[in-house]
């Protein structure tokens, strides 16, 4: 005995945190705002707020960079 309920221990789903890969693939996908239900709450349990932050901050930055490389190019 490990003197823990097992009431108290995460589901198997909920033991490890995402990796950065899921991560990024979740914020990915919340760009375009197509996200399943299922995926959504196994996301939710898993993810970690900061590193969604993050991860949103830099694709932000890179879809505006990416606009602003394309304008360029356009207008030259």
């Amino acid at each position: 005995m490990s003197g823990v309920d097992e009431e108290q221990q995460p589901a198997p789903d909920e033991k490890h945190s995402a990796s950065v890969l899921q991560t990024i693939n979740a914020v990915f996908w919340a760009f375009f705002g197509v996200r399943r239900g299922r995926d959504y709450e196994r996301d939710a349990a898993r993810l970690n707020p900061l590193h969604v932050v993050i991860a949103g901050v830099l694709g932000a930055a890179v879809f505006v960079l990416t606009l602003l490389f394309i304008v360029r190019q356009v207008v030259k």
